[in-house]
C-alpha cells in the first residue's frame, strides 16, 4: 500500500477509513491484547500495514501515532495512541511483536 501524506490525524483517519480500515482497535491493559469488532488479538497476530505520526500544533508533547492494522481474519482498522512522554508502555510492548507490511517484526 503506497504511503499517503496526511496533514492532520482526522484527515488520516478519514482517508484510511475510505481504504477499508473500518474497525476501531483498542488496547486492553488487563488482557494485554488489542481488540476490535468483538475479536482480541495478541500483538504477534497483527500486521501494521501503515502508520503516521502527528505532533500537536501548540504543544510538541501532544503527540500521537495512528496505526493501520490488519488481523489474521482480515479485520482491518485503526488504533490511535500517544507517543513520547505519554506513550502506553503496555501497548508499546504489544506492538513490538506485530509484523510490518513486509512480514518482519517491528
Amino acid at each position: 500500500m503506497p504511503k499517503h501524506l496526511y496533514s492532520t490525524l482526522s484527515e488520516a483517519v478519514e482517508g484510511l477509513r475510505r481504504l477499508g480500515f473500518a474497525a476501531n482497535f483498542m488496547y486492553d491493559e488487563k488482557t494485554r491484547t488489542i481488540a476490535a469488532e468483538g475479536h482480541s488479538y495478541k500483538g504477534e497476530d497483527l500486521r501494521i500495514v501503515d502508520h503516521y505520526r502527528f505532533e500537536g500544533m501548540s504543544d510538541p508533547n501532544d503527540s500521537s501515532v495512528l496505526y493501520a492494522l490488519e488481523g489474521p481474519d482480515g479485520t482491518r482498522g485503526l488504533l490511535v495512541a500517544a507517543y513520547g512522554a505519554y506513550a502506553d508502555a503496555g501497548l508499546g510492548a504489544a506492538l513490538k511483536k506485530t509484523k510490518d507490511s513486509h512480514g518482519e517484526e517491528t
